[in-house]
Formats: structure tokens, sequence, C-alpha cells
């Protein structure tokens, strides 16, 4: 995923559409009396990309005691297992980490390689649940918001007047064609797209304006 400025001429109202979710595949490992919790995460887009990567993870750490998972889709769809640890003690609390988050979109599996000493199941609750959390953090968090695809066609002088101003708004210049005169691609906030061509109306007396040619989620870092 993508990242976009987050500084937003005006102020913002972020569109209901927004939705938490984490930027990246990672990985992150959590040890507990010699237990060993292998957590690893990734974005997804529908339950066949989650199944997929359970499937890898287990193939993968095929001689791993326990590989257990959860995942939480925009569709409404929340799955845990426990393979094979106690009932409640290891999917069930992974899925509440990430629903505590407010994420979704996301799949978790955490491998365990037992390390000959009973964790109880406290720990092992405290355990799956801090290696949600690591992997989580090594992801990174971030919001995906509406974002208007388009363009911009002005003349070489306007141009050093284009580029500023989407970044402004919370935009960003994906492509830049210089011919007779300048093809400016560009993505923008859904909800900053009114302003910000009442904005480029004004700064170009009437003689410039934003096409929109598509909309599609973009990832914006969370500070």
């Amino acid at each position: 995923m993508r990242c976009l400025f987050s500084f937003v001429k005006g102020g913002s109202t972020v569109d209901d559409r927004a939705y938490l979710t984490i930027r990246d595949e990672a990985q992150a490992e959590y040890v507990d009396r010699r237990s060993r919790f292998i957590a690893a995460i990734r974005p997804v887009t529908d339950e066949q990309e989650a199944l997929a990567f359970i499937a890898a993870r287990k193939k993968q750490y095929w001689d791993a005691r326990h590989n257990v998972h959860a995942y939480v889709l925009r569709s409404g769809i929340s799955r845990f297992s426990d393979d094979g640890e106690p009932q409640g003690t290891a999917g069930l609390p992974m899925l509440e980490t990430i629903q505590k988050r407010g994420l979704t979109d996301c799949v978790v599996v955490v491998t365990r390689y037992f390390g000959g000493i009973l964790l109880g199941t406290g720990g092992l609750v405290r355990a799956y649940s801090q290696s949600t959390s690591l992997a989580i953090d090594a992801a990174g968090v971030g919001e995906c918001r509406p974002c208007a695809v388009g363009e911009i066609v002005c003349d070489y002088a306007q141009y050093g007047r284009v580029a500023p101003l989407v970044s402004e708004f919370g935009g960003r210049v994906t492509d830049t064609a210089f011919a007779e005169g300048v093809t400016v691609s560009l993505l923008l906030p859904s909800d900053r797209t009114d302003v910000f061509s009442r904005e480029l109306t004004e700064i170009s007396a009437g003689t410039l304006k934003f096409r929109q040619t598509d909309e599609i989620f973009e990832f914006f870092e969370k500070k």
C-alpha cells in the first residue's frame, strides 16, 4: 500500500467509508518460558486471501505444535481457530486483540513451538495476545480512505502552483507529463475534492479544472 500526505489544508472531515487496517505484511516473535511464538500478519481483501495465507504458514511451519489464526474482514466476517490449544486461550484472544485495535481486512497466524513448560490458561492468553499485538505494531497501522483519481491540465506557468496545492489538500501527484502543456495526474482524498476544486478555480481565475476519472482506497499512515 502507498502512503499519502497527512496534512490537509483547512481541516478535514474523514469520509465515513474510511477504515483502519495494517500497512504491510510483517512478522514478530515472543518467547515465554522457552515456548516460541512466531506471529505473522498480512493485509487481505477477502476470505480466500486469508485462508491462503493461513495454509501457507501451516505449510512453512509444519513441524510446529500449533498454528493458530484469526482474521477480520470489512464484509463482516471474523473467524479464529485454536488449532489444538485449550478452547478460548489462543484464537479468540488474537481476534479480540485485532478488534480492540479497530482493525479490519487483516489475518494473523501465530505459530507456537512448545518449550517444555506449561504456561497455563492465563499464560497462553497473554502470549497469543502479545504476539498478535507485536505483529500489528511491526506491520504499521493506518487508515484506508476513498481517494479520487484524476488530472489537471495546465500551462507551464501554472504548474508551479498546482503541485504544491495538491500536497496542501492531502493529495499526491502520481505522474506529470510535459508536452505543449502539463498534465498532472494525482490522487486526492474524496472528501476534499470540492474544496480543492474551489481553491484551484480561485488561484487560476477559473482556467483550471480537476477532472476525476476514478476512485480507489488509499492508505494513510496513522500519526
